[in-house]
């Protein structure tokens, strides 16, 4: 591959193989797609352990330059190789979309694979469409540095806090300010 040329998708890719391997399971031969499925795990187990190595080569410095690129970054986080734990990748992530769109990270779930997201700003006129952006751009962000997170709640700015009640009436007349 030339250096001009666009490195793959890891997510697009992921679908594309789960789609073929759909095929073939659905193409009436359970035996190809189990034989499919067997070739699938042996080269990802080959790749995992080549890439495990690798990374035991390198010195803090170059793994560190590796995070920086994203397809690096998706076949380590897809072999469960990844230097860093979740909460680190899901910053790196975040950080990623905050120039467009400001989160902060509320809390995340291992278990449910949920993460809680506080907009850092009341920015953008608050319509629907421009939450759905960000929402897309964060989830796209996710997938590709901690695809441990499976669901994203992302809170609007203020949406915590309740307006304070302000009740403007008339005073009914008091003995002092009656005719």
């Amino acid at each position: 591959m030339s250096a001009t040329a666009t490195a793959p998708d890891a997510e697009a890719t992921g679908r594309r193989v789960e789609e073929i391997l759909d095929r073939l399971a659905g193409a009436g031969d359970t035996e190809a797609g189990v034989a499919a499925e067997e070739l699938v795990r042996a080269l990802m187990d080959f790749y995992g352990a080549g890439l495990a190595r690798m990374l035991r080569l390198l010195d803090d410095d170059q793994q560190r330059v590796l995070l920086g690129d994203e397809l690096v970054v998706g076949l380590l986080v897809l072999h469960d190789l990844h230097p860093e734990n979740v909460t680190t990748r899901i910053g790196r992530a975040l950080d990623s979309v905050r120039a467009q769109h400001p989160v902060e990270m509320g809390g995340f779930d291992a278990d449910s694979g949920e993460l809680h997201l506080r907009s850092g700003s009341a920015a953008g006129c608050g319509c629907p469409s421009t939450a759905n952006a960000a929402q897309q751009a964060i989830e796209d962000a996710l997938s590709c540095f901690a695809p441990e997170v499976t669901s994203v709640r992302l809170e609007a700015a203020g949406s915590g806090q309740e307006p304070t009640l302000l009740q403007i009436s008339r005073r009914p007349p008091t003995a002092a300010t009656a005719p």
